[in-house]
């Protein structure tokens, strides 16, 4: 969406392809871009059965996606590395569409890898080894323009915090991430260390576990200032709003660097390749981020990470310096500018 918007504003026409069943379905027509579907899902390499029947239809979506690119005069074709990324960028290959496409994790995934000898460029959120050189760009990850834009003291003033307390943002993926969810709602609103708690909190719960984690704070003895939000179509305002982030370890770390936040990261253990732990090792490594295994993080350890990092000023504003220097807040206009060159 962000490369969407510098396209755009360079004066191109923009349109996407998307699925009924994902986020862009909502999302895409809001931001006011035209829409077209195929039918395709991610293929569920665990069972062969499901495996097989994606494997037809992502064949099938070729055609439509070929249709829909002739129907567009597409000049250029941008993948993502999606369920869609597969079936569009192929159609690519085949109409001699020039293709580029963009990888926001630590490895390439399927699509990407499949895909990478036919494109202009591949444009790498973190730097891949054997991926260097030639058609690979170390581009960063893409950061809406909402996120660089938020204003602190607006965003504090949204969730009632005041400009001096201490604030921590909880979050998962799109979805919410269970682990980090009840942990959270345990140590900061339940348990005993919630009775001292000196900072506010706010969390991103996610569609799934927002009504269990509402009605518990709902019944919490220490609700107050706790702000318990459902969904956030830009994470601009609460990452304004908060001194350090608690956070899945996807893509989303480019958000958190791009605002120079310090961070307690607990990757997704079942990510492909694992990638949300280097991920996070990466960020570890430049000083900017700690990182706690899924599988180790309790409401009584995350409660005593987040007051050790709370109660140090000065580690909080090393880390803080750490991380916006790992950030690339141009990511969106450097990938922009691969697709119009492409386009030419």
């Amino acid at each position: 969406m962000a490369v969407a918007e510098e396209l755009r504003a360079s004066g191109a026409v923009v349109s996407w392809l998307g699925t009924r069943e994902r986020i862009e379905a909502e999302l895409v027509p809001a931001a006011g871009f035209e829409l077209d579907f195929v039918r395709v899902r991610g293929i569920d390499r665990r069972n062969p059965l499901r495996a097989a029947r994606a494997g037809f239809e992502a064949l099938g979506a070729v055609g439509a996606a070929r249709s829909v690119l002739r129907r567009r005069r597409a000049d250029v074709v941008m993948g993502g590395g999606g369920y869609v990324a597969g079936p569009a960028g192929l159609a690519a290959a085949l109409m001699r569409t020039p293709l580029v496409l963009t990888e926001a994790d630590s490895h390439l995934g399927l699509a990407n890898r499949l895909l990478a000898r036919r494109a202009r460029r591949v444009c790498l959120a973190f730097p891949i080894a054997g991926r260097e050189g030639g058609r690979y760009a170390v581009t960063g990850r893409p950061v809406p323009a909402a996120v660089l834009a938020a204003d602190r003291r607006s965003a504090r003033a949204r969730f009632g915090i005041e400009p001096e307390a201490p604030a921590l943002l909880v979050m998962g993926g799109s979805q919410g991430a269970r682990s980090l969810n009840f942990a959270a709602i345990e140590a900061f609103a339940e348990g005993e260390a919630a009775a001292g708690r000196s900072f506010d909190v706010i969390q991103l719960a996610g569609r799934r576990d927002y009504p269990e984690l509402r009605a518990r704070l709902v019944a919490a003895p220490h609700p107050q200032r706790y702000a318990l939000l459902e969904y956030e179509s830009s994470l601009g305002d609460v990452l304004a709003a908060a001194d350090l982030v608690v956070a899945r370890s996807g893509g989303s770390v480019f958000e958190i660097t791009a605002v120079g936040r310090p961070s307690i990261l607990v990757p997704f253990p079942h990510a492909t390749a694992d990638h949300q732990t280097e991920n996070a090792r990466w960020l570890e490594r430049a000083g900017a981020a700690t990182v706690v295994a899924d599988a180790e993080l309790t409401p009584v350890r995350l409660a005593a990470e987040v007051g050790a990092l709370l109660g140090d000023r000065e580690r909080m504003g090393e880390m803080a310096a750490a991380a916006a220097a790992m950030a690339r807040p141009d990511a969106a206009r450097r990938i922009a500018d691969e697709v119009l060159a492409a386009a030419r």
